[in-house]
């Protein structure tokens, strides 16, 4: 993997401070794929709340996205670097 400079270091650490997407994150780390649903219900927050946090943790490259029938389901990125799994790691 690609080493991560001072910026994209700062974006993820950014979006890790959000209790909400820590929840996120903390929820999908062990491999768990979850609809926006569940996600949405174990958070206790609105649909549009949900989808920004998730939408915001994808943006930096911490979680990943796939659609099947009719819903997406998010999962941490099995391509983000090792050095960030560690900081995530750290974080949870």
């Amino acid at each position: 993997m690609v080493s991560m400079n001072e910026k994209e270091w700062a974006k993820i650490f950014k979006a890790l401070a959000n209790e909400n997407r820590l929840k996120i994150v903390k929820m999908l780390y062990r491999g768990h794929k979850r609809s926006v649903s569940e996600i949405k219900r174990a958070l206790g927050i609105s649909y549009k709340w949900t989808s920004i946090n998730l939408n915001n943790l994808k943006r930096v490259g911490i979680l990943e996205s796939e659609g099947r029938k009719g819903q997406v389901f998010y999962y941490v990125n099995p391509q983000i670097s090792k050095s960030a799994r560690q900081a995530i790691r750290i974080f949870l």
